[in-house]
Parts: structure tokens; sequence; C-alpha cells
């Protein structure tokens, strides 16, 4: 996965935040998966329309207060994640 790599969330994915946390459940699987303040934020994105990871991080570092080069490197590790779990698509 590159940071060029245009990203969407899954069709089969449902998501509730609770308590300021992302909780999403992929219908196909029955599997939960929970996500962090920052992963929350990034879901919400998604939930709106697909995103380059590039973007993501760029909207990452606007609003939390970390350098670019790790907050690439964590947004490419949830979204590789997210990918091994059918949460989300590569467009």
């Amino acid at each position: 996965m590159q940071l060029s790599d245009v990203i969407c969330a899954s069709e089969d994915v449902v998501s509730r935040e609770v308590s300021g946390e992302m909780v999403l459940l992929d219908m196909a699987s029955g599997t939960y998966f929970g996500l962090n303040a920052v992963g929350t934020r990034i879901w919400s994105l998604l939930d709106e329309k697909p995103y380059s990871i590039a973007e993501l991080c760029e909207v990452i570092e606007a609003e939390f207060d970390a350098p670019l080069v790790s907050i690439q490197q964590d947004v490419l590790g949830l979204a590789i994640e997210l990918s091994e779990q059918n949460l989300i698509r590569i467009e």
C-alpha cells in the first residue's frame, strides 16, 4: 500500500461512535473492530467519500499535533490493517 492509493469504506461495514471512539462491524464476517480517536477521524472521512492515504495524512496533520512522518507511518499501518480485515477497499 502506498500514500497515493485511494481508499474508501467497505459497503459491508456498519459503524457507530461510542464515547469518542468508532466501533466497526463487518456485516459479512460478523467481526467487530475498534478505532482510537485518530482512527475514528479517518473513518469519518472515509465514510463520506474516497481519499488517498496522502490526503488523509494532510487532514490528520492539520488536526493533530504530530510530525508528518509519524502520521504517514500510522495512517499507512491503519490502512493496511483495515484492508486486511476487509473494512476498506482500494479504488
